[in-house]
Parts: structure tokens; sequence; C-alpha cells
């Protein structure tokens, strides 16, 4: 059995500045640098034979690249006591699409489709026990967080180990995007 996820990795500068929050806050367990991604769509554990299908349908996915802009913090879940801090994806119809591809494809696959509305984001990091009155003075200090725009050229399938220091991320498969976008797109 694997435990994968879709995502989109940053390039190493985006994934520093967004690294560079990972701090000040206590009772948070920070996501380490080099796993920090945006998932596309958590999948699960999954089968030898459905991980095959996943790896190929995926490889079949056509999507020009596209430039993505991140932007703001905040957490999850609203209205209740904060469980996630993230960084935010300034909207970004060419990543919404892309992701629709994805979905579209683990369910001609045979998997069940994702339950909840696809919101872009960046984990930093999960809370448990920190003050409210903490976490929003953590947002408010890095309320206009943002970063320049940047490629994204690829995106990637991952398995995820879960150990007792945290989960390992490998790398599956990788699918490169075509070319700029274009109005048809």
């Amino acid at each position: 059995m694997k435990r994968l996820f879709v995502a989109v990795d940053l390039p190493p500068a985006v994934r520093q500045q967004v690294a560079s929050l990972c701090f000040g806050l206590p009772g948070v367990r920070w996501v380490p640098e080099e796993q920090i991604h945006l998932t596309l769509r958590f999948i699960g554990e999954v089968n030898g034979n459905i991980f095959h299908d996943i790896r190929e349908g995926l490889a079949e996915i056509r999507f020009p690249a596209f430039d993505m802009r991140l932007q703001g913090v905040g957490y999850f879940p609203p209205r209740r006591a904060p469980k996630v801090i993230w960084v935010g994806v300034e909207k970004n119809e060419a990543l919404a699409r892309l992701r629709n591809r994805v979905e579209s494809t683990l369910v001609r696959i045979g998997l069940e489709p994702e339950g909840r509305k696809f919101a872009p984001h960046i984990t930093l990091g999960r809370l448990k026990e920190t003050p409210l009155p903490k976490v929003a003075a953590y947002l408010a200090g890095y309320d206009a967080f943002g970063t320049d725009a940047f490629p994204v050229e690829e995106f990637r399938l991952y398995s995820s180990t879960l150990t007792s220091d945290g989960a390992t991320h490998t790398v599956e498969a990788e699918y490169p995007l075509q070319g700029p976008l274009t109005g048809d797109q």
C-alpha cells in the first residue's frame, strides 16, 4: 500500500521565503523546508494496481505551464480553534483548471471524488493547543506576505510515509507542463 498525494513544488527561492515564516509561534510542528509544497489532491492509501493506474493516468494530462503567486497567511478551520497555519495562493484560474484535470483523471481511474472544495494553500505548520491571541499576533505580523510570480512547470505524484518524526515524502513521478498558457486552455 502507498499513501499518495499530487502536488506542485515551489522553486527553491520561493520555498525559502515560505520557510522563513516557520518560526515564532509556540506549539506548532512546522513543515520542514524540503517538504513545503502545494497539494493539488490528497489520494490516501492505494494498492499496487491502483498506484500504477494513477501514475499512468496522470501522465496523460496535457496542460500548459503558468505563473502563480503566493499571498497572505491564515489558518484552518475557519471560525474554530486553529489547527493549521498556511500561506495562501493569489486567485489563479490556471491552477484551478490543473487541479480539476487531476481530479477528473483520478475519478475516471476509479477514486472517489474529493469531498471538499479546493482551497489552494501551502501548509506551514500544524498547531497543538496554541493560544488564539498568539495565532492572531502571528497572522497580523505576516498579513502582507507575498511572493513575486513564479512559473509552475510541472506537478508531481508523491508517496508519504508516516513516522514518529513526521512524514517522509518520496517523488513517485514527475509530470511536466507544456509551453505557455494560451487563451483556449
